[in-house]
């Protein structure tokens, strides 16, 4: 549990950092390319989904997904058995925390709030820290999920030669 609450706290102020970085050097909708025009930090304040993909009038929904998915991973944590799986969880919640923060407390207004976006790599979406980090941590948790599977049967297969 110690290292779940870690891992969510050092994603969400990594989050939180780099977002009140680029706030201080960028100006909203004017690129400033790091590699060419591949690789640019892109400003802009995103009220929809992960990755600036839509859902611009459900910002409410959003911020009540993500308060109940960081409540629930914190309820879930004493229970879980597979330090993968609790790895990859701790990153979705840090990353979820770290774009509530910005719901909560952003503008237009509380649980309305609109997340700051800035990386932009070739022609895919705008995102940020805590995108990275939800979208990393699903895939640890899955990898997580299969390796468990794995050991699971290794062992029950060596219950049975032993047998």
């Amino acid at each position: 549990m110690g290292l779940m609450a870690a891992i969510v706290a050092v994603v969400a102020v990594i989050d939180q950092a780099t977002k009140a970085l680029m706030l201080s050097i960028l100006t909203e909708g004017e690129p400033m390319p790091v590699i060419g025009d591949w690789f640019r930090f892109y400003l802009l304040f995103n009220p929809g989904a992960a990755f600036s993909m839509g859902g611009e009038g459900s910002t409410w929904l959003f911020t009540t997904i993500q308060l109940a998915f960081v409540v629930g991973v914190a309820i879930a944590a004493p229970r879980l058995q597979h330090k993968g799986q609790a790895i990859g969880l701790a990153m979705i919640a840090g990353g979820a925390l770290g774009n509530l923060i910005d719901r909560l407390f952003r503008e237009p207004g509380f649980w309305f709030g609109h997340v700051v976006d800035f990386i932009s790599i070739g022609d895919f979406a705008v995102f940020n820290i805590a995108d990275s980090s939800i979208t990393l941590g699903v895939l640890v948790f899955i990898v997580a999920i299969f390796l468990e599977e794995r050991d699971e049967k290794i062992a029950a297969d060596n219950k049975e030669v032993s047998a």
